[in-house]
């Protein structure tokens, strides 16, 4: 069973996992030229990257969340659009980060890294999980809510502690599990990370430069092969830096 309201959030994670699911498909199969799928999507020569269809289902799904009927269908049909379209630019995130194709280099997982983080974010919220506290009516309601409102503020500052301290995934997930962020908030910074930079000096930079280093052979392996498994293995270098880009 659904919880009441929660039909459109499940279809926008549904939406958002079947896509990425079914172009990471095609494009594997592009790759290695297999089924009836070609690299030829262009308009007059130009190569249309799937983000471009996103962006324009992002917008339709968020002008129809805001100006659109209230009602359950419509709430359905946005969570729907937003989904396929926070999939299609997700997917192609380093691209747009890098402002290069590096989709089959090593800077492409990237892309795959985002989209694990926001799927296991949607799922969170999808069983129960949210940010934005909890809502009760009862004769208690005043001092529930002043200490849901207290959590939700210390929930904040552990995040962004987190995120001087350059722990990214420490501070997403923070939101919606507060001891995933004290810990964080707690632990060394990584060297190269605001935090540290301003704050460690000597021994103790040493120390957080060890850690790092120690974290990073222990689980990296496990990260890479994750990455490989789910948007397929790089077959192509990474691309020299570009340089300034001009607007």
């Amino acid at each position: 069973m659904i919880a009441a309201g929660k039909l459109p959030l499940m279809l926008c994670f549904l939406a958002f996992v079947v896509t990425f699911v079914l172009t990471r498909t095609i494009t594997r199969m592009i790759r290695d030229g297999r089924g009836p799928f070609r690299n030829q999507v262009t308009a007059s020569g130009t190569h249309i990257h799937h983000s471009v269809p996103g962006i324009i289902l992002l917008i339709i799904g968020a002008f129809t969340a805001v100006g659109g009927p209230s009602s359950l269908g419509w709430r359905s049909f946005a969570a729907v659009a937003v989904g396929i379209g926070t999939s299609l630019v997700l997917d192609e995130f380093a691209l747009i980060l890098h402002l290069q194709d590096v989709y089959w280099s090593g800077e492409g997982q990237l892309s795959v890294e985002a989209v694990s983080l926001t799927a296991a974010c949607l799922g969170l919220a999808l069983v129960g999980f949210s940010p934005f506290g909890v809502k009760h009516v009862d004769v208690l309601e005043m001092s529930l809510r002043l200490t849901a409102t207290g959590i939700l503020i210390t929930d904040g500052v552990l995040a962004v502690i987190c995120v001087l301290k350059g722990k990214y995934r420490s501070a997403l997930f923070g939101l919606f599990l507060p001891p995933i962020g004290l810990i964080g908030a707690l632990r060394l910074a990584r060297p190269s990370s605001v935090w540290a930079r301003h704050r460690y000096r000597g021994r103790r930079l040493e120390r957080a430069t060890r850690r790092a280093a120690n974290f990073d052979q222990r689980w990296a392996p496990l990260q890479t092969d994750w990455e490989d498994f789910v948007g397929g293995k790089p077959s192509q270098p990474n691309p020299p830096a570009s340089g300034d880009v001009q607007r």
